[in-house]
C-alpha cells in the first residue's frame, strides 16, 4: 500500500495549457512494462535502442531520435549542434525559443537569435529574407539555422507546400532550417498527413511528446547526420541525459508505434473545434483554430470572473486576448460546461 494521497479533484481539467493534462492510460502501461528487473542506464538499454526503428516508420531510416527531458532542452541542444558561437537563428518573434524559454537558447547554447515580426506567427520566405543577410561581415551574427513552430505559438499550421518553400529559402543561402515540433502530432492530425509529410527538407526536429500524453519527454531527432555536430555530447552538457531513460523510450514506442498519437491529436483538435463553435457566437475568435488552440477577445472582468472557475491564460493584456487549450483528456462535457459559462457572461458582449 501506498502513503502517497491524492490531492485533487481528477474530475476538474481546465483550459489553460495541454501541459495540465495527466498522462494517457496507454503510456502508464508502457511504463509499467518496462519496469522490473535491471537494464543498462543513460540510453543502452533495449527500449532505448529500439527508439531508432520506431521514429524511421515516421520519419525515414537516417532518422536518429535523442531523448531529452522537456521542450527546452530539445530546441537548446538541438540548435547549439546546428550552430558555431559565432553563428545565429532567424525565427519568428513568437517563437517559444524566443519567448517562453527563459533566455535558454542565448544562456546555455550561447545563441543569438534573429527575431522576425509575423501576422500569424509563420514565417515565409520574404520575412525570412529580411534576416538572411550579412555574411561576411565580422560585426553581425551569422545567420546559420532557420526554426519554424509546428503548430505555432498562435495555433497556426505550416502546410507541407509552405514548409517546401521555406526549405528552399534556407538552402538557398546554404542554411538548415531546426523544427520546433512540440504540437507536430497536432498538426498532421488537422492536415491529414504523416508526421514525416512535415518534415521533409528540415534538418533537425524537436519532437513533441508531453503535450500529446507522455508523462514527460521529448526528443531531438536528427533528419540530416550533416547538418550537426555532437548531440550526445551537447545532450549530456545541457543536463539532458536522463539515467534511467528506458522510462523515457518506452512512452515514445507506446506513443508511436501504433496511433495513440493520432488518436490524442485528433480528439484535442476536436474539442477546440467544438469549443470555438459554441462560443462564437458570444465571442470574437480572434485567430484561425486550426489545431487545439482557441484565441478570443474578452474583457478583463468577464476572463476573471471565468478564470475562478476555468483555468486558462489572457495572452494579451492589453488586447483583452485569451487562450484556450484543449488536450487528448479534454471531453465534450466539459467544452460545453465551459462554453456555457462563456456565453452566459458574455451574452454576446464579448464579440
Amino acid at each position: 500500500m501506498t502513503d502517497a494521497v491524492q490531492r485533487h479533484d481528477p474530475s476538474v481539467r481546465g483550459f489553460a495549457s495541454d501541459n495540465y493534462a495527466g498522462v494517457h492510460p496507454e503510456i502508464l502501461e508502457a511504463i509499467a512494462l518496462a519496469n522490473g528487473g535491471h537494464q543498462p542506464a543513460y540510453g543502452d538499454d533495449v527500449y532505448t535502442e529500439h527508439l531508432r526503428e520506431v521514429f524511421g516508420r515516421h520519419f525515414g531510416p537516417q532518422a536518429e531520435p535523442y531523448p531529452v527531458f522537456n521542450g527546452t532542452g530539445a530546441n537548446v541542444v538541438g540548435l547549439q549542434a546546428m550552430t558555431e558561437r559565432w553563428e545565429s537563428v532567424i525565427c519568428a518573434e513568437t517563437a517559444h525559443i524566443h519567448v517562453d524559454e527563459c533566455g535558454a537558447p542565448e544562456k546555455v547554447a550561447g545563441l543569438k537569435l534573429l527575431t522576425v515580426p509575423t501576422p500569424d506567427g509563420k514565417l515565409t520566405p520574404e520575412l525570412i529574407e529580411t534576416q538572411a543577410w550579412g555574411w561576411g561581415d565580422q560585426h553581425r551574427a551569422q545567420p546559420r539555422v532557420v526554426s519554424i513552430t509546428q503548430s505555432t505559438e498562435l495555433g497556426t499550421l505550416y502546410t507541407p507546400e509552405e514548409i517546401r518553400a521555406i526549405v528552399a529559402c534556407t538552402r538557398a543561402h546554404g542554411m538548415s532550417l531546426h523544427m520546433d515540433g512540440s504540437r507536430l502530432a497536432n498538426a498532421a492530425a488537422t492536415l491529414g498527413v504523416p508526421l514525416g509529410a512535415l518534415t521533409e527538407g528540415v534538418d533537425v526536429l524537436s519532437y513533441g511528446g508531453t503535450k500529446n500524453g507522455l508523462i514527460f519527454g521529448e526528443a531531438v531527432v536528427v533528419l540530416n547526420p550533416a547538418a550537426v555536430r555532437g548531440v550526445m555530447y551537447l545532450r549530456k552538457a545541457a543536463m539532458q541525459l536522463a539515467s534511467k531513460m528506458r522510462f523515457t523510450a518506452v512512452q515514445f514506442e507506446a506513443l508511436l508505434s501504433g496511433d495513440l498519437w493520432l488518436r490524442n491529436a485528433s480528439h484535442a483538435n476536436a474539442m477546440a473545434r467544438r469549443l470555438a463553435d459554441a462560443v462564437g457566437g458570444s465571442v470574437r475568435i480572434s485567430r484561425p483554430v486550426q489545431a487545439n488552440a482557441v484565441f478570443a477577445i474578452l474583457p478583463r472582468e468577464v476572463a476573471e470572473r471565468l478564470q475562478k472557475d476555468f483555468r486558462f491564460y489572457t495572452w494579451n493584456e492589453g488586447t483583452g486576448e485569451v487562450r484556450w487549450m484543449t488536450s487528448f483528456d479534454t471531453t465534450a462535457e466539459d467544452v460545453d460546461a465551459f462554453a456555457a459559462a462563456i456565453v452566459a457572461e458574455t451574452g454576446g458582449s464579448g464579440r
